[in-house]
């Protein structure tokens, strides 16, 4: 997954970040809106790291993240056309 799909995807995906990240507040999140750079600085102030420790702390969370389990619809295998919910046979 990269930064664009969540970006363009932010209300389904933030509930995670803020998971994750539990110190920043929602005035942090209304200000972050999806935009990485200010993920990273917040992260960075609200923790007391360093930039290169913020920004691979979030590359590496998004690297985890699978858009299925976020209930996105895919194709059923072997029959085009037919989609299903993810987790789902």
């Amino acid at each position: 997954m990269n930064w664009d799909q969540i970006e363009g995807k932010w209300k389904q995906y933030s509930g995670r970040f803020r998971e994750k990240w539990g110190k920043l507040t929602d005035d942090d999140w209304h200000v972050i809106v999806g935009k990485r750079d200010q993920l990273v600085g917040r992260i960075q102030e609200r923790y007391g790291m360093a930039k290169e420790q913020a920004q691979r702390e979030v590359d590496d969370f998004v690297r985890t993240m699978q858009p299925e389990a976020l209930g996105t619809q895919e194709e059923t295998p072997g029959v085009p056309g037919k989609a299903r919910r993810a987790g789902q046979p």
